[in-house]
């Protein structure tokens, strides 16, 4: 590869970054930016910002593949493979409320402007890790296992983002979230008393 090639692959980097970093701050702040709003805070030109995302549903999705993504690495540090399964599960509802809460508006904008459905499909490895850690649970005998496993794991989800809504609007408070979001879950996957 020519220095010059590296050069300009170097450059491209530089300003997806830049261009991620902008949408991830000002679509929770501002979130009807228009593209050209988007390329001045980006600090690049109009025509860079439409070679790298021909649009501003591609600049949404790339910022929710690259936050989705960070969180992921947030989740696995809970290692909700190790441990009883409640307590792997009390820490990796705490963890996924941290990672969601620092986004919480961005994941407002895109639940608006790409759907719930494809909203989800973002979520795909998330909610694996939940499957995977409730279905252990629920062998373990410590979850429910009166509902439907795909129930239980749409239960978190929902919660989660329904947390997350309740904050943006006022309905819950921010410091309680985390709390309330636990407890809410951890007695919804009790087994039932005999």
């Amino acid at each position: 590869m020519s220095s010059t090639t590296g050069r300009r692959r170097a450059d491209a980097e530089r300003s997806i970054a830049a261009i991620l970093d902008a949408a991830a701050t000002s679509l929770g702040t501002q979130p009807q930016i228009s593209m050209a709003e988007l390329a001045r805070t980006a600090g690049v030109g109009r025509v860079t910002l439409y070679a790298h995302f021909p649009s501003r549903e591609a600049v949404l999705e790339a910022v929710l593949e690259r936050t989705i993504a960070e969180a992921g690495v947030v989740l696995e540090e809970s290692k909700p493979e190790d441990g009883p399964a409640d307590e792997a599960l009390r820490r990796l509802l705490r963890s996924s409320w941290q990672a969601l809460d620092r986004h919480r508006r961005l994941f407002e904008v895109a639940q608006r402007e790409l759907g719930p459905a494809r909203l989800r499909e973002f979520h795909d490895p998330a909610i694996d890790r939940i499957d995977k850690l409730v279905a252990r649970g629920r062998q373990d005998g410590v979850f429910r296992t009166d509902l439907p496993l795909s129930w239980l794991v749409t239960t978190v989800y929902t919660l989660l983002h329904a947390a997350a809504e309740d904050v943006n609007a006022g309905r819950l408070p921010h410091e309680d979230a985390g709390n309330v979001l636990e407890a809410t879950l951890m007695s919804a996957f009790a087994p039932p008393l005999a």
